[in-house]
């Protein structure tokens, strides 16, 4: 019975039925302004309209260009971490090549010995 009523009759309907004698209304003006066409701004180009609180908004993937709906693999990198990563092996990569290694080292240091060991034997 009170399924098919509108919400202000139905809320008339339970202050009657609960003896309340004032109404509580809902703060005015606390709701951000809504605009119904907000252009949506992609990293790739694509644009379109949509509903939101904000007149512009800047998004990295869309529709267009999201990996589930294109079939394509994208990397996505908002912080530069693909770079930096790819940074960090190269200057590593470069380090590699003018370091020894341990083989190398203690081949050296065992030359080192057996050249002393040879010069005290000979005294």
């Amino acid at each position: 019975m009170l399924d098919n009523l509108s919400p202000k009759v139905y809320y008339k309907i339970c202050l009657k039925k609960y003896n309340l004698k004032t109404q509580i209304y809902m703060k005015k003006d606390i709701h951000p302004t809504y605009y119904e066409k907000a252009k949506v701004i992609c990293a790739c180009g694509n644009s379109f309209i949509a509903g939101s609180t904000k007149p512009e908004l800047k998004v990295e993937l869309c529709s267009a260009c999201h990996p589930f709906y294109t079939g394509k693999q994208k990397l996505v990198d908002s912080a530069r971490r693909v770079e930096k990563f790819q940074a960090k092996v190269s200057a590593q990569k470069q380090i590699s090549k003018i370091r020894k290694g341990k083989k190398a080292k203690r081949a050296v240091r065992a030359k080192k010995t057996a050249t002393v060991k040879k010069s005290i034997a000979k005294k």
